[in-house]
């Protein structure tokens, strides 16, 4: 048994960028045997207003190398507190440091919401370098999986598929259209797991909105009614993305989702990409899974949600 290196902490700025994606890539690599992680991603997530990185993020280093990553953040104004963690094999002691900074973080920002209680998620591969059995140890758990679903593009996908009856779409490029988008993926995924509430602005700065193209949002209404929205993103060097797939209630059952996804194909296809991909809860009830697999997508990797609840009960912390 080999020990560790000593280890220094200290915040992240945003001139870590490059540093954290290269990170972020090693640890991709090792996961799913390439690297998934692009600047601007990592960029978004560091300077996005709604975190304070002297307080709200960390770095590890062992003999100047940046062995491990983790940043909280808070969307929900009360209880649910959100956080990234990475740590490389072998760096173990650092690893637990970091998310013994962000448990104790996340608890504050949750009392600093008027909360007795933090709820924490964490999402990571479902094989992550991050030590599950450490997870473990400290009280975390797994609620939910996702999965991360691919499919191939050819030059016979380009072709532009009929819509259903009734059926018309509309891009995002105007301003009130990206707003009606918004409102339509609030109304949509409300009754989602782990669905937090954002107001179009916080929206943007999620998305990272100056990367979007917005002729690849569109909007479909059902006999002149909005009915759903597909937001996709083609700022990804892996694969064309699809981030969202939302349906209202009372327009699913018509196939609306069915023609968004091939519409989806068909753009991609045009503009040269060779792969698109998304990801899917598991457990979504709309039977978003199985509609993607029927569509020709299938597995790439997964990702579990890890959840702790801070303070743990006595029972649980002993």
């Amino acid at each position: 048994m080999t020990s560790e290196l000593p280890f220094a902490v200290r915040p992240a700025t945003v001139g870590d960028a490059p540093s954290v994606r290269d990170l972020l890539n090693e640890i991709d690599t090792i996961e799913i045997g390439r690297p998934d992680t692009d600047l601007h991603t990592v960029e978004t997530e560091l300077a996005h207003p709604e975190v304070d990185l002297a307080e709200d993020s960390w770095l590890a280093f062992q003999d100047g190398r940046l062995v491990a990553y983790a940043l909280v953040w808070d969307e929900s104004g009360g209880e649910r507190i959100d956080a990234d963690h990475y740590a490389l094999p072998d760096c173990g002691a650092a690893g637990e440091r970091l998310l013994a900074l962000a448990e104790a973080r996340a608890l504050a920002m949750a009392r600093g919401n008027g909360a007795s209680r933090a709820v924490l998620h964490l999402h990571l591969n479902t094989s992550p370098t991050t030590d599950p059995q450490m997870l473990e140890r400290r009280g975390w758990r797994r609620v939910r999986r996702y999965q991360v679903m691919t499919r191939p593009l050819s030059p016979q996908d380009r072709s532009v598929p009929e819509p259903p009856v009734g059926l018309s779409l509309r891009d995002c490029v105007d301003e009130a259209d990206r707003r009606r988008a918004h409102a339509l993926l609030q109304e949509a995924f409300s009754e989602h797991f782990d669905h937090q509430p954002r107001t179009y602005d916080q929206w943007l700065e999620d998305l990272g909105a100056a990367h979007i193209d917005w002729s690849l949002v569109w909007i479909a209404a059902l006999d002149g009614e909005d009915a759903a929205v597909l937001l996709s993103r083609n700022d990804r060097q892996s694969t064309g993305w699809i981030r969202n797939v939302g349906v209202l209630k009372a327009h699913r059952g018509r196939g609306v989702a069915g023609y968004l996804l091939r519409h989806a194909f068909a753009a991609y296809a045009a503009k040269g990409r060779d792969a698109i991909g998304l990801g899917v809860d598991t457990l979504n009830e709309t039977g978003a899974l199985r509609l993607y697999e029927a569509h020709g997508m299938r597995t790439d990797y997964a990702v579990d949600t890890w959840e702790v609840v801070l303070p743990q009960p006595a029972a649980a912390s002993q």
